[in-house]
């Protein structure tokens, strides 16, 4: 359920580059949350750094939603970098078993999972 790809690129090499390489991809990056910063200003500090990224894909959007608002709780998509032992990693939800498990019309179903694979390629650009 969750898609994770491991990558030599640093976590702030990733930051700086997510908006316009979301955007060759198809996305529009809507927020930025820096959880380490986050919980440490609300008095729960963690250690490692973990930034997740808010992406949307208006016509992908627009096409899920006008028919089913359910899947409005997945939306919008999100790619989350943090580091793992020393590795980087960029991670996601597994669309794919999302369209699987609800009763969507077929072209719904192949819209998502290009979407999906754009995801995917996305977070593989950076090997």
């Amino acid at each position: 359920m969750i898609y994770k790809h491991e990558t030599k690129y640093s976590i702030g090499e990733i930051k700086e580059q997510m908006t316009s390489k979301a955007k060759e991809y198809g996305f529009g990056v809507l927020k930025e949350y820096n959880f380490k910063d986050l919980l440490h200003e609300k008095g729960f500090p963690i250690e490692r750094a973990i930034t997740v990224f808010e992406l949307c894909n208006p016509s992908g959007a627009q096409a899920i939603l006008g028919l089913h608002p359910e899947v409005s709780i997945f939306l919008p998509c999100r790619i989350s970098i943090y580091d793992d032992n020393g590795q980087t990693v960029i991670s996601t939800i597994g669309m794919e078993d999302i369209v699987h498990n609800f009763n969507l019309e077929e072209t719904i179903k192949s819209h998502m999972t290009g979407l999906f694979s754009k995801l995917q390629a996305l977070i593989n650009s950076w090997e």
